[in-house]
């Protein structure tokens, strides 16, 4: 489990039928309906928030200019929204002391 360093669907899945008892199958079911809930709320513009954990937010970014940095050339780069992630401080400070 996590052997390159990335927790992967299928680690999560392997946790739920070690320590729940779920077979595979159920485990990897209910892996996909937890990730399929939350992608839906954030296609609908909702922000996700899991206790303890973070929250993923949407952010609307306005149209500004940017510039090429290999030519110096200036270009607009277009509105558009992105999905960051705020840990929460419970969060923050589990990943501090580890």
């Amino acid at each position: 489990m996590i052997e390159n360093g990335t927790l992967t669907r299928a680690d999560l899945a392997e946790s739920l039928n070690r320590h729940v008892g779920l077979s595979r199958a159920e485990a990897a079911t209910l892996v996909e309906s937890i990730l399929d809930h939350m992608s839906g709320a954030l296609e609908r513009g909702e922000n996700v928030k899991i206790s303890s954990f973070g929250t993923f937010v949407l952010r609307d970014k306005t149209q500004r200019m940017g510039r090429n940095p290999k030519t110096g050339v200036e270009v607009p780069i277009e509105p558009r929204r992105v999905l960051t992630f705020r840990a929460s401080q419970t969060m923050r400070d589990r990943v501090a002391s580890a």
